[in-house]
């Protein structure tokens, strides 16, 4: 079966070449659309990859530039403000999944999917690394029967940095949103000041300081699960393989509290671990999207709505994915 290419607006960064590294490597024919407002960057990152063209796009055109190209699905990897890549996938009936937005600011993409709700497919991309934690949360919160509390520990390696795409979008959700939304017995509350400060263990049992951040991981986790404590906290350091003398990676540390199936109390405590560091498993993650909203995988793509990354990624799959990269779950309850 031949697809049309899939568009990756700001794929010419370090997100869109490993989200495009990761959809070659399983699916090598798929044709993919770099594009971008600098078109010699776009067509150099597009020539590491057979069957991928650099393009220059138009934000101001309705069409963005593309004209009469078909497209299968649109993924935007930096913040649009002008959402104009969201009115042209909702306008060609396509998939469109964004990844770099705040959760103060998804207000414009909400409205736009509730005036043409069978447009397409929207995915808020917005979780942590694109569905990083709260794949492997809610496929662990089925050993309870009860979710009390749910805490996650983000930690980014100090050399873990990205491109300057991902810092400017941290610069810019930082300065405009310093308190973090967090459930706590119930309720949404904002964490700032001195109550927002947080300390988890690494996966090597080191002290993390941390801070509240503000991930629509909390709300969707709160809404899947039921639980009425959740919160995200976010640390910057030295990551545990590279504590050990390695390299720097990415790790998520996830504890969930409540009662197991025969009413008994349960902690579980986890991690996530990619060796990679952020960009490989935010490039996987988009790559797992994208095989589901348009059907590479051969089953149905995803029908027109409003979706989190967890409810369209399978999380056995997800893990295996995982696995073939060199990441791990791993069960750090007894530690």
């Amino acid at each position: 079966m031949s697809f049309d290419p899939v568009l990756l607006l700001g794929g010419s960064g370090a997100i869109g070449h490993q989200a495009a590294r990761a959809l070659k490597a399983t699916y090598p024919d798929l044709p993919l659309l770099i594009g971008g407002r600098d078109l010699t960057k776009a067509q150099n990152a597009a020539a590491e990859f057979k069957g991928a063209q650099g393009i220059q796009i138009d934000t101001t055109s309705a069409d963005l530039g593309l004209g009469e190209q078909k497209i299968s699905a649109v993924v935007v990897l930096y913040h649009d403000r002008s959402l104009s890549a969201l009115r042209f996938a909702q306008s060609r009936g396509v998939p469109y999944l964004s990844i770099s937005s705040g959760i103060f600011e998804i207000a414009p993409e909400i409205a736009s999917f509730m005036q043409s709700p069978e447009a397409s497919a929207i995915v808020l991309g917005y979780e942590w690394l694109v569905g990083a934690t709260t794949v492997p949360a809610l496929h662990l919160s089925h050993a309870f029967s009860q979710v009390h509390e749910i805490r996650m520990g983000a930690l980014v390696d100090e050399k873990d940095v990205g491109g300057p795409a991902v810092a400017a979008d941290f610069e810019h959700l930082n300065h405009l949103l310093p308190a973090a939304l967090t459930r706590r017995d119930g309720d949404y509350i904002w964490r700032e000041g001195d109550e927002a400060k947080a300390v988890f263990s690494a996966l090597d049992g080191s002290e993390i300081a941390a801070t509240g951040f503000s991930s629509i991981d909390v709300v969707g986790l709160a809404s899947a699960t039921g639980a009425p404590s959740v919160q995200f906290n976010l640390g910057m350091g030295i990551s545990s393989s590279r504590r050990k003398g390695g390299n720097f990676s990415t790790e998520i540390i996830l504890e969930i509290a409540g009662l197991d199936h025969s009413g008994q109390a349960l902690r579980t405590r986890h991690a996530v671990v990619h060796p990679g560091g952020a960009a490989p498993l935010t490039g996987m993650g988009i790559a797992l999207l994208l095989e589901r909203l348009i059907g590479l995988d051969g089953k149905p793509p995803v029908a027109p709505g409003l979706y989190f990354p967890y409810q369209i990624l399978d999380a056995s799959h997800y893990l295996a994915r995982l696995a073939q990269e060199g990441g791990e779950l791993l069960d750090l309850s007894s530690s």
